[in-house]
């Protein structure tokens, strides 16, 4: 089945009941019991819910997963994966991560005593060297937030596996439709549902995708016992985003590449972040194991200062100056003070996130508006 088609239709089936093509909205707390523990599958709404159910299996089908589980927000599936890990182990992230991530890993985490080494990840061959018998988990991006850094996942896998170390991948920028890390050997798939999953920027939720499952039911049972959950409204906004995905980042990659080259070619623009540009230096890779280079693009100006950088941001008009990402609409940000400003100023800059750095969540609207946005926004 190809990816439209299981956009529209994987893990929905008509309403047993009814018969509605659309999933129901399953708006309830618990289900009645015939007698103690005889039940048709449901007991309560935080363990599970036809609605959640619905669109884990949607969500695993995207991903050529056999198992899919939702959770509150992007946050709290991250944690999940976390609270597998004990004192004394060791995890490996690359370093050009969200700072949501950056921030769970190193204010909240390493309080108990789990430690995080971050490391670029373009060069395979330094990453043994972090690797020792504590090691339990390496975490990447990619393409990464904001730099679009792209790690190679089948490189990485390989390693994961030599080292019999877990390798999960926040798959957000790219989505199922762009790229499929458990193909390519990973372990975990998280996403970020909220963005392009979701698309519309109506809802916040999270998800984790696997073929073990050791490891399913290891988070199913964090999922129920610590009961961060989305309800069934937001998974019906969801399971209806999904629909229309493969339409939705078509648009995204087209008129992320009409800007990104635009800006590549504009005399004010310093350096351009786009996978998709044959001078970004992961091109290659991204091209080899990518479907497509997505909607993200961050730059800076040739005018390479903080200030001008606000300055240009405050002049968008089509592109909202807001946090998030992958909806409909454009997006525009300043990540060393919204996304990222949680992460140290000596640790972004070690990355290469300068203070001066812009990113743009491209829309689905039409190009030529958006680049004449941008054409106003940064001119001298």
């Amino acid at each position: 089945m190809k990816f439209g088609t299981k956009a529209v239709h994987a893990g929905v089936e008509p309403d047993p009941t009814t018969g509605a093509i659309m999933t129901p909205i399953y708006q309830t707390s618990t289900y009645v019991q015939e007698a103690p523990g005889k039940h048709k599958g449901y007991e309560y709404a935080r363990t599970q819910n036809p609605t959640r159910d619905a669109l884990q299996n949607s969500l695993a089908a995207l991903e050529n997963a056999k198992y899919g589980l939702c959770f509150a927000t992007g946050m709290a599936a991250t944690d999940t994966i976390m609270k597998t890990l004990s004192p004394g182990d060791e995890v490996v992230a690359s370093n050009d991560l969200y700072g949501g991530t950056y921030r769970l890993f190193t204010t909240v985490y390493a309080k108990y005593g789990i430690k995080f080494h971050f490391i670029p990840m373009d060069n395979l061959e330094s990453i043994p060297a972090y690797i020792n018998s504590n090691t339990k988990l390496i975490w990447i991006e990619t393409p990464s937030n904001p730099l679009m850094n792209i790690i190679d996942i089948k490189g990485v896998a390989g390693i994961a596996k030599s080292k019999n170390v877990l390798l999960a991948v926040d798959n957000t920028f790219a989505t199922p439709y762009l790229q499929n890390p458990i193909d390519m050997g990973a372990d975990l798939v998280m996403h970020s549902v909220t963005k392009y999953l979701g698309g519309h920027s109506d809802t916040v939720m999270g998800a984790i995708l696997t073929n073990n499952e050791d490891l399913y039911e290891s988070y199913k049972y964090l999922q129920n016992s610590a009961g961060a959950t989305p309800g069934p409204q937001d998974c019906f906004l969801v399971l209806r985003g999904i629909k229309t995905l493969h339409l939705r980042m078509k648009q995204h990659c087209e008129n992320g590449f009409a800007i990104a080259r635009f800006l590549h070619e504009h005399p004010n623009v310093s350096k351009v972040y786009y996978p998709g540009l044959e001078s970004h230096p992961g091109f290659a890779i991204a091209k080899a194991q990518m479907r497509g280079f997505g909607g993200m693009v961050s730059f800076t100006l040739k005018d390479d200062n903080v200030e001008t950088a606000l300055k240009t941001l405050e002049k968008f008009k089509v592109f909202s100056l807001a946090e998030s990402l992958g909806g409909v609409e454009s997006l525009c940000g300043h990540p060393a003070s919204m996304t990222h400003a949680s992460i140290p100023r000596e640790e972004r800059m070690k990355a290469g996130l300068s203070d001066s750095l812009i990113r743009l969540s491209v829309g689905i609207e039409d190009s030529e508006d958006l680049i004449e946005d941008i054409k106003q926004a940064i001119a001298g």
